[in-house]
């Protein structure tokens, strides 16, 4: 099993809401993936819409407050972006290369989520079985990432790192996560 713990950084634009944090786990058991976000501070001032009665596939959830992770096979270009909204709602697409070749992923109909909504912050856990997409004996590389909208409408991009001079989360420089 392999577990590790994180923090994400915002991209220094000057967008920044203060006194935000996120921070959480992801884990590899098996071909199992667990992964949590935890957002807290001053949530008040964060554009968190409410959870839908009935979470779907949609597309842009990047527009507002969205939790991202990249998963790639190391040594390889393809990767997919998952996208999780508080909402429920959820989309994965599949790359060939960078930014090149966006597909949806079909290998999912559904993608359960839990976000709890709690008084001094919000949770996302994700529990998924990699077995659709990715063989058990790959190494995975990985990007947490996170896209904050503010009610006032400015957006913030955090991230485990920013390597370029944009954010930009499908850099594969930025995958540093390897499980």
């Amino acid at each position: 099993m392999n577990n590790q713990k994180f923090s994400l950084q915002p991209f220094a634009d000057g967008k920044l809401l203060p006194n935000l944090k996120i921070t959480g786990n992801i884990t590899r058991h098996a071909n199992q993936l667990n992964l949590c976000y935890v957002l807290s501070g001053d949530l008040a001032k964060v554009a968190i819409a409410p959870p839908s009665n009935t979470p779907k596939r949609k597309h842009e959830l990047w527009q507002d407050t969205c939790f991202e992770f990249f998963l790639g096979v190391k040594d390889s270009d393809k990767y997919w972006e998952f996208n999780l909204s508080p909402t429920g709602d959820w989309n994965i697409y599949r790359f060939d290369g960078y930014r090149q070749g966006m597909q949806e992923e079909t290998a999912f109909l559904v993608f359960p989520f839990n976000v709890q909504h709690q008084s001094d912050g919000l949770m996302v856990v994700l529990e998924m079985n990699l077995n659709q997409i990715i063989l058990l004996e790959k190494v995975i590389q990985i990007a947490i990432t996170t896209v904050i909208k503010s009610k006032d409408g400015e957006v913030s991009y955090w991230a485990l790192t920013h390597q370029g001079k944009e954010a930009d989360f499908h850099l594969r420089d930025s995958f540093i996560i390897e499980i």
